[in-house]
Formats: structure tokens, sequence, C-alpha cells
């Protein structure tokens, strides 16, 4: 098996460029190794100055600027492509439509599905490019059948295999990581974008979700979808205060719940259910967040759709570890049940199913199964 850059038939490249230090360094190895480069940056937004400013975001004015001064530098075409209808169309307006309903979605990993790997693969590809680049941390294997699999990075640390896994046979024939193999420290990988004279090597990682400006996502979706006062009730129903809006709150938080009564076993609450129908958040202890099985819809797989039940390992969230499951595909879902319980499991989160370091596919969590269900 070997990996898709070191194949020795030179490609014609989009290289996806953010403007951000990782994105630079894969458009210039893809380049290095004698593929045909273009450096592209994707307008997300219609105002630019509404996304993040400074070195937080990849969505900005400036972050277009240094994309372009990238792809000087390495000496490829650049062009900045305007995507901003679709991105809102698919990422921020999915994105406020979850919260509404009581889910916990995952903006970024709409993203890759929705913009980096169907809308600009799908325009790269009735342009004549051969493969879309970007500096996730991930590894597409060719296998000697000519079939690829999804795997995890190298360096487990760095690894972005679980916002990936939503890409399908198709997109995984056209897609280059060329940072997947690099067993380096983010230290190293800056250093070589010194080396290379790339002025992003010194550039901070961004962070929290591009289009919210202050990372506030209660005050955003607040401006959204306006106030709406419920209940916070215990799990048998007792009125414990008050809140500003159900959308606000995710299965697990701990924080921001404003409950004056503290519990009877003095112990923390915990959100344990959001119904946007009654407009109604019940808290309780941590361990009534225990989930034994779950439901996902949506199911996305990288390669064949498993035949029957089998034994994985899955991840979810993006910076979760992994846990053992047994899933399988039923009628269109994805049944899974955990080896052992895990806690706050949120409807709206992706689970990616993975076999060692093989990405299985993915699935949108719609229902779970508790250890100890709320009464």
């Amino acid at each position: 098996m070997t990996d898709t850059p070191q194949r020795t038939r030179p490609l014609r490249v989009l290289a996806a460029m953010s403007g951000g230090v990782d994105s630079a360094v894969a458009a210039a190895r893809a380049a290095e190794a004698g593929h045909d480069v273009t450096g592209v940056h994707l307008a997300l937004s219609a105002n630019p100055q509404s996304f993040r400013t400074g070195a937080r975001g990849c969505c900005t004015i400036e972050d277009s600027r240094d994309a372009r001064r990238a792809a000087d530098v390495i000496g490829i075409p650049f062009y900045v492509w305007d995507l901003a209808d679709r991105f809102r169309e698919d990422v921020v307006e999915d994105f406020v439509a979850e919260y509404e309903a009581g889910r916990t979605p995952n903006p970024c990993l709409r993203c890759n599905e929705k913009i980096k790997f169907a809308a600009l693969l799908d325009k790269a590809l009735a342009l004549g490019f051969d493969a879309v680049c970007t500096g996730h941390y991930a590894k597409v294997i060719v296998n000697e059948d000519g079939t690829r699999e999804l795997h995890r990075a190298s360096d487990m640390a760095k690894d972005q295999s679980y916002v990936l896994g939503v890409l399908d046979d198709r997109q995984l024939a056209h897609a280059m990581f060329p940072l997947g193999d690099t067993v380096t420290t983010k230290d190293e990988i800056r250093a070589e974008a010194e080396r290379r004279g790339l002025a992003v090597a010194k550039k901070p990682d961004s962070h929290d979700i591009c289009f919210i400006a202050d990372g506030d996502t209660q005050g955003f979706l607040a401006k959204r979808l306006g106030k709406a006062e419920g209940d916070i009730v215990d799990e048998s129903g007792a009125k414990l205060g008050t809140h500003d809006g159900a959308y606000g709150f995710t299965i697990g938080q701990r924080k921001g719940l404003r409950i004056g009564t503290p519990a009877p076993d003095g112990k923390p609450r915990y959100v344990l259910d959001i119904s946007p129908v009654t407009n109604t958040v019940t808290v309780g202890p941590a361990a009534a967040l225990d989930v034994t099985a779950l439901t996902a819809i949506k199911p996305r797989w990288c390669g064949a759709a498993p035949a029957g039940p089998g034994t994985y390992t899955a991840q979810l969230r993006a910076h979760g570890g992994e846990t053992e499951v047994t899933a399988e595909p039923v009628d269109g879902e994805l049944r899974v049940t955990f080896a052992e319980p895990v806690r706050g499991v949120a409807p709206g989160q992706a689970i990616v199913l993975y076999d060692g370091t093989r990405v299985v596919g993915s699935a949108t969590i719609a229902a779970t199964t508790r250890a100890a269900a709320a009464v």
C-alpha cells in the first residue's frame, strides 16, 4: 500500500490554502513532489470583517492575503473563490438549525463534507484538476487493487481523520494530504515553513468556530434565534431555574446553568436532555449521562458499507479518545453498542468508526440509550 502523495505521475493539484501554516506547507510539499499545483483560498463570508480577525480564524481578508503571499513564495498560481453563499446555507444555517432542534452540530465536519470536498472538489474536477490538497493530518492509502482507504495520521497527537470521516470513495480518490505522514511536532512544521520562506511560519493556529467572531456561541445563537425563556428542571420535573433559550445548552454541559438551588447530594449537575418543543432543559447527576448504545443516521462510508455487525473503535468528538463498540448498519441507520458506558454523548455530533487506523465511516448521532435514563 502507498500513500497518495507518493504517486509517481505528476498530478494537477488544487491546494486549498486557508492562510495558515499547515495548508501552506502542504501546498509547498505537493509542488516540491513535482505536481502541477494551483493555490486557492475560499472566501466563505459575504462580509469577511464579520469573521475572526487576527490569527484566530481562517476566513478573514488577512488570511486571504497570507495565503496569496505563501503561494507567491512557493511559486504557484493563486486564486480566491467565492463560496460564501454555499457556506452560509450548508454550514452556518445548518449550525443554527441543529441547535434550534436541540442537537449539537460539528461545523468543521460539515464544512469538510459540503464545502472542501463537495463544492470545491466538484469545481476542481470540472476545471480538469486531478486532486484537492489540504493541510489536514490524515492519510489516504492506495491498495494494490486501486481502492483507497482513509487512515489516521502517523502522529496521533495531530490526527484530524475524525472531521474527514464524511468522505466517500469518490472524494477519497481525489484527496491529497501531504502532512499525513509527518511524525513531527508543530514546532518542526513551523520550522519547515520558515526554511521555505513562508511568512505564516509563526502564525498561531485557528481555534473555535470561524464564523463566530467573538467565540460566544450562545450570544451568536441568541442574535439569530432570539431569547426564549424556559424552565430548567431536574429528573423529576421539578423546576430549578430558568434559561434564555434551550438552544444555548448541550448535553453534558456543567457551566452556565445558573441554578440557585444546590443538588441534595451537593454534587454538580449536568445537562441531561434538551427539549426544543417544551423549551425545557433537564439537569441531573453525572452518572445519568452514561450512554450504553446509540442510533445514528445519514451514514457515509469510506469504502464499502459493512455487511453486518462488527467490532470497531469509535471516536465521538474531534478531540476525544477511542472507545470499543459493536456497530451494524440497519435500514439506512447505524446501530451502535458500547463495550463500556460512555458519558456526555449529544445528538447531532458525529460518530466515526475505525478498524485499527482505517476510517470505516461516520454517521450523525440521532438518539442515545442511557444506562440510567432520566425519569
